[in-house]
């Protein structure tokens, strides 16, 4: 379904050779070899660290057209500065990431536990400075900002609410498409085995029906798997691909 865009957070996982990726695969392949089978990755290492314009040339001139990455915005603003004060980190963030170009999916802020409600009004005059040609989304894990002065300031601005299953769950949707994030209990699921470790078939055929509901309500669904959802992404993106064909 051309509205439902389903991969993995991250690609370059050498445990995932001989289980994903051909046996002999040079990682400097993977991502071509990965866009073979998903139209879209939720890049996880700018929360780190921006990409150089030249790693953001060779990912733009491998991937076919229509692919896209989503990013996360770096942890120097979400986590260290949370909002204050980080208008150059900002700045430097949106430059970087433009070399993407029309490859540019939606942008993630990922808030830590200590994001409460009393930064709701920090978060809204951020977001009504971002440029608005590009798609944002904001995941909190603290679970008193949920309800409803959150979804309508995130409705306010067109900013999507990620999504969960381990977060409350919620049918709304504030912008114009929906971002859902499938992780798991770490605890339970090693995540480097390169193998299923938990099934998960029939969650994800749940998740299924509800994005099914959710396109009643928006334009486009953008999902991305953890290595703790089921132990291995490319699997449980598989299905979910697959029950959407």
């Amino acid at each position: 379904m051309k509205n439902v865009h389903v991969g993995t957070m991250g690609w370059s996982y050498g445990f995932w050779v001989g289980n994903f990726y051909p046996r002999g695969l040079r990682q400097s392949e993977f991502l071509a070899e990965y866009s073979k089978h998903f139209e879209t990755v939720e890049v996880n290492n700018t929360f780190y660290r921006v990409p150089s314009e030249r790693t953001l040339l060779k990912w733009r001139e491998e991937t076919p057209d229509g692919f896209l990455f989503s990013a996360k915005f770096p942890q120097v603003i979400t986590h260290k500065k949370m909002l204050k004060n980080c208008e150059s980190e900002t700045q430097f963030f949106i430059e970087k990431i433009s070399v993407l170009r029309e490859k540019v999916g939606p942008l993630l802020l990922q808030f830590p536990p200590l994001f409460g409600p009393e930064e709701a009004t920090i978060l809204g005059d951020f977001l009504t400075k971002l440029p608005t040609e590009y798609r944002y989304v904001v995941e909190v894990r603290n679970k008193k900002l949920f309800g409803h002065e959150l979804y309508s300031l995130l409705e306010e601005n067109n900013v999507a609410l990620a999504i969960s299953p381990l977060m409350p769950e919620t049918e709304r949707i504030t912008t114009d498409f929906a971002y859902i994030r499938w992780e798991g209990d770490r605890r339970k699921v090693n995540g480097t085995l390169g193998k299923v470790e938990v099934e998960r078939t029939s969650d994800i055929m749940k998740w299924a029906a509800r994005i099914s509901k959710f396109l009643v309500e928006t334009k486009e669904v953008y999902g991305y798997f953890s290595k703790y959802f089921s132990g291995h992404p490319p699997t449980d993106a598989g299905q979910l691909v697959e029950s959407f064909a």
